[in-house]
């Protein structure tokens, strides 16, 4: 296989971008992608990577630090990851968990977590985040909210 390159994401690769979100389940425009990515990419602590195969994006990885209010230090979320549907199983996205890994030591995070849906078609997900080491800890409760019209 060819080596996996990661490198942080820039906008003309807001198309490819787009794909991946279709591709995560996510109906997303290259408008709304770029939209987000204006806000994002604005955020201290929040980074975007892509890994490429021969120039050709075929994931991507959503990295946000913080620091802990439970323990001393830092933490690190993978709030997005991505393998582009036909490039699944060929290790695009153990390279990128293992390159949020480095990046969070490199930043003196002591954890690095995510959260993921429980819908029975991200069992296979639920699999490769305990075959790397990820442990189930608990629940995510979500409630949505009506943002007022003056925003």
């Amino acid at each position: 296989m060819d080596m996996i390159v990661i490198r942080p994401y820039q906008a003309e690769d807001l198309i490819a971008m787009t794909a991946l979100m279709l591709d995560l389940g996510y109906p997303t425009t290259a408008e709304q992608m770029r939209s987000r990515m204006g806000i994002i990419e604005t955020l201290p602590g929040s980074y975007t990577y892509l890994a490429a195969l021969e120039g050709k994006v075929v994931g991507m990885i959503g990295i946000r630090q913080i620091y802990s209010y439970e323990e001393d230090g830092f933490v690190t979320q993978i709030s997005l990851l991505v393998t582009k549907k036909e490039y699944e199983f060929q290790g695009i996205g153990t390279s990128l968990v293992r390159f949020a890994e480095a990046w969070a030591l490199e930043r003196h995070s002591g954890m690095l977590y995510l959260t993921s849906g429980m819908k029975p078609e991200r069992i296979r997900a639920h699999k490769f985040y305990k075959s790397l080491g990820f442990e189930t800890t608990g629940y995510r409760f979500v409630k949505k909210l009506t943002i007022p019209q003056s925003y």
